[in-house]
């Protein structure tokens, strides 16, 4: 199945509305985007493809610098970057540990239907 399309014969996500409705929304400090995209962003665009999504992080003018991070596309895609963000951002360093795995998942590959499927299980995955 290409993951571009939900099905052989649907249409490319992006032309689905319901992917753009509820954007999800969440906030990062900036070594915590630097983490996440890279030095410059390098990897927002890599991320993007992989996890079939649009990724907007525009700069807040706040004390810490945060970053408010907009995420359109799948409900799937979005609640898999969802959880891998948390799990980066843990102070737990299982959790975070897990998390980099997945962020690491999603740099090299695109998201396969099983990923989707269960945002656990890269925990799960042990045979690295």
């Amino acid at each position: 199945v290409d993951m571009e399309t939900s099905a052989p014969s649907k249409k490319p996500w992006w032309t689905v509305p319901e992917n753009f409705h509820a954007p999800m929304v969440l906030y990062l400090e900036e070594g915590q985007e630097e983490l996440i995209f890279g030095q410059s962003d390098t990897y927002l665009r890599c991320i993007e493809v992989h996890s079939y999504t649009l990724i907007q992080l525009e700069s807040w003018f706040t004390a810490t610098g945060q970053t408010r991070v907009t995420v359109v596309g799948p409900y799937s895609a979005r609640q898999w970057l969802l959880h891998m963000m948390s799990h980066v951002i843990s102070q737990d360093s299982y959790r975070h540990a897990q998390g980099l795995k997945m962020l690491e998942h999603v740099r090299s590959q695109p998201l396969s239907e099983h990923d989707l499927e269960t945002p656990m299980s890269m925990e799960s995955n042990t045979g690295d």
